[in-house]
């Protein structure tokens, strides 16, 4: 799989990095109006994880475009990779579309459903696959749950408990990044959003209680209302003190055991508070032998995997599907609506 990139800030970098570690996908292109990135000085790239950008990054071999227009006409591309902010997402995914190309866009796949909605009826007008990045299932202890749910390893799931906390980040230039991102609400949140329903499916109505300014939510405690399916709940929000940067786990009770994970950051140190354990019900605890790169891109290269798969073979995984990206879009609008009027919303 040949991949194109457009756009080369830091999630374009770690796109950049997991692909160089696949044996048999490949960065055909980049496109980017820099031309010191173009020439290899990503040294202006840092993000929140992972290492600041090269000053000499070795481009041998690939296309460097300042137009991304021309990586769009390159025949070569198999894969065309979107990472630019988001409020650009549905203009180059749908140009990217119409001139035939597969597509990969970072997660959210936007802010909005109308524009989401818009988005996947190009992809089925044009007859190519739309996938969007969320990373959190392609994490190894989240892989793991998922594949507990769906393949009911310990039973069918009863229940789960989510949580996903930061504080206000320092990187953001806060109020006025809030419009693009849809608020902490979609921008954190919609991670647990799209696991639920790429895992559990979509819920009937949504529950919520937290905290909004200006119509967006900075902290959501969510009930998922299911007529017949599991009692699933999550906290998610950015009001944390500044010593707890990020935290994020889960408590899953199964017919037959119950899975429980936590771990953040805590002043400056990563903490796991309570490593993946698998809880049975016969007393004995089991540690899971987890699979993944241990690298810092490590969950991106698996996710790029996933989309060579789904690339070859025509069927894409859940994880990647745009109907689930679409729908947790979906959930983060009901849950702000459910703040709002203190009422359970239904999901359409």
């Amino acid at each position: 799989m040949k991949v194109g990139i457009i756009g080369l800030g830091f999630m374009g970098m770690t796109h950049f990095e997991a692909i160089n570690s696949l044996r048999n996908v490949k960065v055909h292109a980049i496109a980017t109006r820099s031309e010191k990135k173009r020439n290899g000085d990503w040294s202006s790239i840092q993000g929140n994880f992972g290492p600041r950008g090269s000053t000499n990054v070795n481009l041998k071999g690939i296309f460097a475009y300042e137009n991304y227009h021309d990586l769009l006409n390159d025949p070569e591309v198999d894969l065309v990779d979107i990472c630019l902010p988001i409020g650009q997402h549905e203009q180059v995914v749908i140009e990217a579309l119409k001139a035939g190309k597969n597509v990969l866009v970072e997660k959210p796949i936007t802010v909005q459903v109308k524009s989401a909605v818009r988005m996947v009826r190009e992809a089925e007008k044009a007859k190519k696959i739309l996938m969007v990045a969320h990373v959190l299932p392609f994490f190894p202890e989240f892989r793991f749950l998922a594949e507990c749910i769906e393949k009911e390893k310990y039973g069918k799931l009863l229940a789960l408990n989510m949580r996903r906390v930061i504080c206000p980040p320092k990187w953001l230039n806060l109020p006025e990044d809030m419009i693009e991102m849809g608020g902490f609400g979609i921008d954190l949140h919609i991670h647990d959003n799209h696991f639920i329903s790429s895992t559990c499916g979509l819920p009937d109505k949504v529950c919520s209680v937290g905290k909004s300014q200006d119509g967006l939510v900075e902290h959501t405690q969510t009930n998922y209302l299911y007529e017949n399916g599991p009692a699933i709940t999550c906290t998610s929000g950015a009001i944390a003190s500044s010593a707890l940067q990020f935290a994020h786990g889960y408590q899953a009770f199964f017919e037959k055991a119950t899975i429980e994970f936590d771990a953040g950051t805590y002043g400056t140190e990563w903490v796991v508070n309570r490593p993946l354990v698998v809880l049975k019900n016969n007393g004995k605890t089991q540690v899971p032998k987890l699979k993944g790169n241990p690298e810092w891109y490590g969950a991106f290269a698996e996710e790029f995997k996933a989309a060579a798969i789904g690339l070859k073979t025509g069927n894409v995984s859940p994880f990647l599907a745009a109907e689930h990206a679409l729908n947790g879009v979906k959930l983060c609008h009901a849950e702000a609506k459910s703040i709002e009027t203190g009422k359970p919303v239904s999901i359409k």
